[in-house]
């Protein structure tokens, strides 16, 4: 009797989420677009490790006001495209974090003095 449970438990779940509905949804820019999209994010909260050096302040706030002009864009169009939110708020936070630290390192902190320390730990 509890195989027969399990059975029809297995295919509950499976018509919820497995149903034309959802494969249709899958088949279509309105998903695809965001899921291509998370490439951005991913690669900016990898280079947080990098040396911030190497950030581009002008690109980065390029990526700050796209982010925040699809943000607005997933939420004005219909159906609301919830997964290119998600995608577009972690881009945002990223590149908020790597703003910091381009400002932090170009005009917070004393260049000589990270440039005397890297310079003797070179050696």
């Amino acid at each position: 009797m509890s195989n027969n449970v399990n059975k029809a438990a297995s295919r509950a779940i499976i018509s919820k989420y497995i149903n034309k509905e959802t494969l249709k949804y899958v088949f279509t820019t309105h998903f695809w677009g965001p899921v291509s999209n998370f490439g951005i994010p991913i690669a900016a909260i990898y280079d947080l490790k990098k040396d911030p050096s190497l950030i581009s302040g002008p690109m980065t706030l390029a990526l700050v006001v796209y982010s925040g002009v699809f943000m607005k864009y997933a939420m004005a169009v219909t159906p609301k495209n919830y997964l290119l939110l998600g995608c577009h708020i972690i881009n945002e936070t990223a590149q908020l974090g790597q703003g910091f630290r381009f400002l932090q390192y170009n005009y917070l902190t004393d260049k000589p003095k990270i440039e005397a320390a890297e310079n003797t730990s070179n050696k």
